[in-house]
């Protein structure tokens, strides 16, 4: 894999000593707290990578609503970065060494020209999302114009972050608890292709922990096997989640279930977590709970092995179906993709956006993993889990509350 300056370089350097990259998701209104944050993170102990999370009028594009918030006083849930000035901005980060702490910009936007233009002004060259990944889970933005957004800002990035731009894709996290890992693994190489396409040479390819162990250390092989068949020359990692459904609510039950994830990240040979902390269920967490979750996290994965148990090939080949399928379709990434959704052929399951299909349906099957119950159009075999009691609503419920159950009955 190439090398680059950035974000790539210090996670690289952290594999080199068998180190996960731990990282926390908070966003803070007011500089000075969001500083704070950051540089708690900072010194918490682990190899850490720092956030800021944009607040949702800046996702949605209300610059001038969020500007109106900042001089009210009025809370907002995430740091919002373009209306801040750029003095304001610049003190955030002020003397921090943005190579040996690097900080990811995390928004959650359709269309993030701007957001890029302003980073990139403050030096900031690392952040996330995706054509698809932040247009169709979270917006009615038509999945043609996200395209044609994610296509611009990718240049933006690329040309004004030079050898340091990075994007990590969310593809592998669209509503990760309810997609079988087979379409997550896809939608997350599709979405680094469609960033190479457009000039970034550093990616990181994600994947969000579901309801079973097993099979998630086989989908995150998958991901490494085709990361590496598709990305060739490229600066690439792997970026797992700790569970995004519904929390357990207790304490021991979430710290269980961010062990565990921390255990598969370096089961599986992910570089980087993103972590949840056991207030998830509650409330949004403290600076001092996300700091307790990053140490949590790094001593779970430091007291793990590398698996060596040969994983299936089940989602590898899944994956790899809708991966060529997808790219057979049009010249470029972003018209396969467009293609591909028309058609049906990527279809995520009770997702309402008018581009999406919405007609494949998942089940969790008595081992706890996650398949097809209905597969629409998508070019896949269909797996029939045992019929569960009760109506689709009843289903549904019993499917996002499955990892709450599973580990606050420990």
């Amino acid at each position: 894999m190439a090398q680059t300056s950035g974000l790539g370089a210090y996670v690289a350097g952290a594999r080199n000593r068998n180190h996960l990259v731990v990282q926390s998701r908070m966003g803070f209104a007011d500089p000075a707290l969001m500083r704070a944050g950051l540089e708690a993170v900072r010194d918490a102990g682990p190899r850490t990578a720092g956030t800021i999370t944009l607040d949702s009028f800046t996702r949605t594009g209300q610059f001038l609503r969020a500007g109106r918030a900042i001089s009210s006083g009025e809370s907002l849930n995430g740091y919002p970065l373009v209306s801040h000035s750029d003095t304001s901005n610049a003190r955030l980060l002020r003397g921090m060494d943005l190579d040996a702490f690097p900080v990811q910009v995390r928004h959650g936007s359709p269309e993030p020209q701007e957001i890029f233009r302003t980073m990139l002004r403050l030096g900031l060259t690392v952040s996330e999302g995706g054509p698809v990944s932040y247009c169709l889970p979270y917006s009615r933005v038509p999945l043609r114009r996200s395209i044609d957004a994610w296509s611009e800002g990718c240049r933006i990035l690329a040309d004004g972050g030079q050898g340091s731009a990075h994007l990590e894709t969310f593809g592998g996290c669209m509503l990760g608890q309810l997609c079988p890992p087979g379409l997550l693994v896809a939608l997350s190489v599709l979405e680094c292709l469609f960033f190479v396409e457009h000039g970034i040479r550093s990616v990181s390819l994600s994947y969000a922990q579901q309801t079973n162990p097993r099979q998630d250390l086989e989908a995150l092989h998958a991901l490494r096997t085709l990361a590496d068949k598709h990305l060739p020359g490229i600066d690439w990692h792997v970026v797992l989640y700790t569970f995004m459904g519904v929390y357990p609510r207790t304490t021991p039950g979430a710290t269980a279930l961010l062990r565990e994830s921390a255990e598969l990240a370096a089961a599986s040979g992910s570089e980087r977590l993103i972590v949840k902390t056991t207030v998830e269920s509650q409330r949004i967490p403290t600076v001092a709970e996300n700091v307790t979750a990053l140490r949590i996290a790094a001593e779970a994965a430091h007291g793990a092995t590398r698996s060596t148990d040969p994983p299936g090939s089940e989602i590898l080949d899944e994956a790899s179906i809708l991966v060529n399928t997808t790219l057979s379709l049009k010249s470029t990434v972003g018209d396969c993709l467009h293609e591909a959704f028309r058609l049906g052929l990527l279809d995520v399951p009770y997702c309402l956006h008018q581009d999406n299909a919405n007609r494949t349906r998942t089940a969790i099957d008595s081992t706890g993993s996650l398949r097809w119950a209905s597969r629409g159009a998508m070019p896949l075999t269909a797996q029939a889990p045992a019929n569960e009691p009760g109506g689709a609503a009843d289903r549904l419920l019993q499917m996002l509350s499955y990892n709450q159950r599973r580990f606050d009955a420990r």
